[in-house]
């Protein structure tokens, strides 16, 4: 089934807002975790640049799990307004029903 153009549109706004949420997640742990410590205290080199090797890490950890939630929760609710997702089978089959075998 073709997607109509509001849907492939919804579908690029979500991929955006997907990558400037990451990017801003990631930004912020290497503000905190980094920037932070460097500011506030006075570090060695070596505190310095293993503070950025954790911070960069994190960082990236960040940005990936920040990415995949967003667009895997766009695609759950993409699948569930389609109803392309299988029923609750404990769910009513008809509305104001209030059991299953109704």
């Amino acid at each position: 089934m073709r997607r109509s153009q509001a849907e492939r549109d919804a579908i690029t706004v979500e991929i955006g807002y997907a990558l400037v949420s990451a990017t801003v997640a990631a930004v912020a742990v290497i503000g905190v975790v980094v920037a932070g410590p460097a500011i506030a205290f006075s570090l060695s080199e070596g505190t310095e640049s293993t503070l950025l090797v954790v911070g960069c890490t994190l960082a990236a950890v960040v940005f990936v799990v920040r990415l995949v939630t967003v667009l895997w929760r766009f695609n759950a609710r993409e699948q569930t307004r389609r109803g392309q997702r299988s029923p609750d089978p404990s769910q009513p089959s008809q509305p104001g029903r209030t059991r299953p075998d109704s």
